[in-house]
């Protein structure tokens, strides 16, 4: 049962998560063998303020 994390800062409408979802839920049945029903994608969208790189938050970039 693969799981895919997809973690990014902001938000994705619900068609792009969509699309996403059916590409890598595609790529891991080619590439790997999985069958679809058992493949997992999870989207963790962060708030600016809750993600930093280089000691700076990117909600102060």
């Amino acid at each position: 049962m693969p799981v895919v994390n997809v973690k990014l800062v902001g938000k994705l409408s619900k068609e792009q998560k969509a699309e996403i979802s059916k590409r890598f839920t595609k790529t891991l049945e080619d590439v790997a063998g999985k069958p679809p029903k058992y493949v997992y994608v999870v989207f963790d969208e962060v708030d600016r303020g809750n993600w930093a790189m280089a000691g700076t938050l990117f909600s102060d970039m």
